[in-house]
């Protein structure tokens, strides 16, 4: 959660010291208050004046006028301007560990705050893979809810890239993925195995056999699906591997969407091993692959924010979920 905004002073745009008489601000001046704090780890963490002004939404000439007046204040630089790029200076460096300790202390403060003023309510943004949205979320955010009855739970389903603009802008406080979710500022930990399965339609022949290898799909009618989903990616690596060419006889995005089409009679749908746990098809044969690959259920956040209360107590339910379809990942 953002510092609150104070309102500036009238020199440089921006508040430059707490508002006191002026006499004390003589006796014992800051070197640096908590806007200026705020706007130097935004450089920091954007690289540019021009990224730390999006992310505090203010203009660029602001954020550039108060670094040179905290540089003023500090009597070092705080950044070099080599090839058009900030590059910070070892003096900033040293300053931005110390920070960050600082930051995340007033971000506990501003959350505590917000859970002590919502006891009886809040809100809790998640966001997580498509093919987790049918079985192991609505799972969790059941159980968070026996806990947490007065807290509403906005919930979507988003791709890799969204999912991982959607925290880095803050506008969810957890993402779920069967995609790892890489960029330095996202905290990420393994909770799930997610293996990939085969799930053949009523009364294929490849009922009988209790494992499938993947040339056992050879020639057989399969689902696909669109090229950005990360399933896409996984099955045509187990097809290379073969060294086998897919038959595709559909393309979808979703996991539920390619089930139907199985259920239909249409072909041989492939998915991550989540989709079986909310038991939705039970006229569906899933069988397990041989090489498969696991895309293992992940749990993101920002690694610079400290995870609210909320949060915290919504990843403890999801990691002690109790059911037969989940195995710990390894």
């Amino acid at each position: 959660m953002p510092i609150p905004r104070i309102p500036p002073c009238g020199g440089c745009g921006w508040i430059c010291a707490p508002d006191a008489p002026a006499s004390d601000r003589a006796v014992a001046p800051l070197a640096m208050n908590l806007r200026q704090i705020e706007v130097f780890r935004a450089v920091m963490l954007a690289g540019s004046v021009s990224g730390a002004a999006q992310m505090l939404h203010v203009s660029q000439p602001a954020v550039s006028r108060l670094i040179s007046y905290t540089e003023q204040r500090l009597g070092f630089a705080l950044f070099q301007r080599l090839r058009g790029r900030l590059h910070p200076t070892a003096e900033a460096q040293k300053l931005f560990g110390e920070i960050e300790v600082l930051y995340q202390a007033v971000q506990r403060i501003n959350g505590l705050a917000d859970d002590l003023a919502n006891q009886t309510g809040g809100m809790l943004r998640v966001a997580c893979s498509p093919s987790l949205a049918y079985a192991l979320m609505p799972m969790a955010i059941a159980a968070f809810a026996r806990r947490w009855p007065d807290v509403k739970v906005a919930f979507e389903g988003m791709l890799a890239e969204p999912l991982v603009d959607a925290l880095l802008t803050q506008r969810v406080d957890l993402a779920v993925a069967i995609v790892p979710l890489q960029h330095p500022r996202i905290q990420t930990h393994r909770l799930y195995r997610n293996r990939i399965v085969a799930v053949l339609p009523p009364g294929h022949r490849l009922a009988a056999r209790r494992r499938l290898r993947v040339t056992d799909l050879r020639d057989e009618r399969v689902i696909g699906y669109s090229p950005e989903t990360p399933l896409a990616h996984a099955i045509g690596r187990l097809y290379d591997g073969a060294h086998l060419a897919p038959r595709w006889v559909a393309e979808v995005k979703q996991t539920h969407v390619a089930c139907a089409m199985a259920q239909q009679g249409l072909g041989i749908a492939l998915v991550d091993e989540q989709a079986r746990v909310g038991g939705a098809w039970p006229d569906l044969q899933m069988r397990e692959l041989s090489p498969s690959i696991d895309l293992q259920v992940r749990l993101g956040y920002s690694r610079h924010e400290p995870l609210p209360a909320l949060a915290q107590a919504f990843a403890d339910e999801l990691r002690a979920l109790d059911h037969p379809g989940l195995v710990a990942a390894g």
